[in-house]
């Protein structure tokens, strides 16, 4: 692949899952790619890739997904939208490459790489079975989003970078939208991920049954329970 990335674990066999981690502001892909090996021994089918922001931020090697020297709310969602097709673009190129599926595939990411995982459901419904958001938050709050897509907000109490109300609005719309979230706040936590983070993450991916099998179900459709670890 192209991008600035690193493998966190190939499996032997044809990958099953695809795991995709989105780093925040400043960080880089091996660094995250930590964050990575919590997911890897879970899901030994699964390809996990940490992905590299497309700009540099910081002493290197830190990368950032948009600039953020002079970000306001006014101009933050036109930043968003100014990368957004090759964020999407390097979500397709990868399951191409996996031969996994939106039905299979997890983004997950931290801070800026939360917000990318979000706005995502916005500007590319589908793309995602999963996504997974560390002290992230929306540019501007979704009016309609894909059902199919279960969301799973997970955010630090005391975040002074990304402050919580963030998080509690992005799930508030989410559900008024019809969509699946799910909010976690770790208690006095700031902006980080902690071992209390993760367990929330793996836990939801594990064991949370998506919103739309009970809906397929009042339709005939797939039974809740149903594959969980399969389709994550």
């Amino acid at each position: 692949m192209k991008d600035d990335h690193f493998i966190v674990q190939s499996p032997a066999t044809p990958a099953q899952q695809l795991i995709l981690l989105f780093h925040g502001v400043g960080d880089n892909p091996v660094a995250m790619g930590e964050i990575g090996r919590w997911f890897a021994p879970l899901f030994p089918e699964a390809l996990v890739v940490s992905i590299g922001g497309p700009i540099a931020s910081g002493p290197h090697p830190g990368r950032a997904w948009f600039p953020v020297n002079g970000v306001t709310e006014e101009n933050r969602q036109q930043r968003v939208d100014d990368i957004m097709p090759a964020f999407i673009a390097q979500v397709q190129a990868w399951q191409k490459h996996s031969g996994v599926g939106p039905s299979a595939t997890a983004l997950v990411g931290f801070s800026q790489g939360a917000i990318m995982a979000l706005e995502s459901l916005k500007a590319a419904p589908g793309l995602a079975a999963r996504v997974i958001a560390f002290n992230g938050r929306f540019a501007s709050l979704p009016a309609a989003v894909h059902s199919a897509t279960a969301v799973h907000l997970i955010h630090g109490e005391d975040d002074p970078v990304m402050p919580l109300i963030h998080a509690v609005n992005a799930q508030e719309a989410l559900v008024a939208a019809g969509g699946d979230a799910t909010l976690d706040i770790v208690e006095d936590l700031g902006h980080a991920i902690d071992q209390r983070s993760m367990q929330f993450a793996l836990d939801h991916l594990r064991y949370t049954v998506p919103k739309h099998y009970f809906d397929e179900a009042l339709g005939g459709g797939a039974k809740p329970g149903d594959d969980i670890i399969t389709l994550l």
